[in-house]
């Protein structure tokens, strides 16, 4: 009960450090102010997914592992916006970059460590290849529409989208989405809950002579 209540006591104490700080107005042209406000910026980070983990653990599967998504998507956004707008046009193609990372980071490396570790403390893993294939392909078309077609495209010059060309890139990504959330929480709900099979205890048999 200890660990627990100083690591509730960590994720809501430095949050609200990190906003007394913000506005403060100590972050100006002061490095050191920088480095702290930095450091607490991971760390509200981190206290944002905690939360949600406690919430996603409190709700279930499969909803969440929505809950998980959605809250980390918008901590990224928050992110990436923030800072296209204090790095003007510079910051112009920060978004496809971030975003080109996360999905290589996601796919490389986290489900590689995910699969190392996991086999280092179970030997053997199991997992759902209907939904690992609902996920991927839902995923491959998303970043295919977003980062891949615009190479190709000839309707503005360099990798670039026309108006009508995003707003079909859009509707096409949350068709796919939502297609992707409907099997999910829907139709295929069975493929994305873990099902845990208990052993039950062999019973003894008394032969009598």
């Amino acid at each position: 009960m200890k660990k627990i209540r100083k690591l509730y006591q960590w994720t809501t104490s430095l949050p609200i450090i990190a906003f007394i700080l913000y506005f403060s107005g100590f972050l100006d042209n002061n490095v050191a102010f920088q480095v702290i406000a930095g450091l607490l910026l991971i760390a509200c980070v981190m206290s944002a997914v905690h939360h949600s983990e406690i919430v996603a653990h409190r709700v279930g599967e499969p909803y969440g592992t929505i809950i998980l998504a959605v809250s980390i998507t918008i901590i990224e956004v928050a992110i990436i916006v923030s800072l296209m707008m204090t790095g003007g046009e510079k910051y112009a193609s920060f978004a496809r970059d971030t975003v080109y990372s996360a999905v290589m980071l996601l796919l490389n490396g986290i489900v590689g460590l995910s699969l190392f570790l996991g086999g280092r403390k179970f030997h053997t893993q199991t997992f759902s290849p209907h939904s690992v294939k609902i996920a991927l392909v839902s995923l491959i078309s998303i970043v295919a529409f977003t980062m891949i077609i615009p190479t190709f495209t000839k309707g503005e010059p360099g990798p670039y989208y026309t108006e009508s060309q995003i707003l079909f890139e859009c509707f096409a990504c949350i068709a796919i989405y939502a297609a992707f959330i409907s099997a999910q929480t829907v139709r295929h709900r069975e493929y994305f809950i873990t099902v845990e099979n208990e052993n039950p205890e062999p019973k003894s048999h008394i032969i009598s002579n």
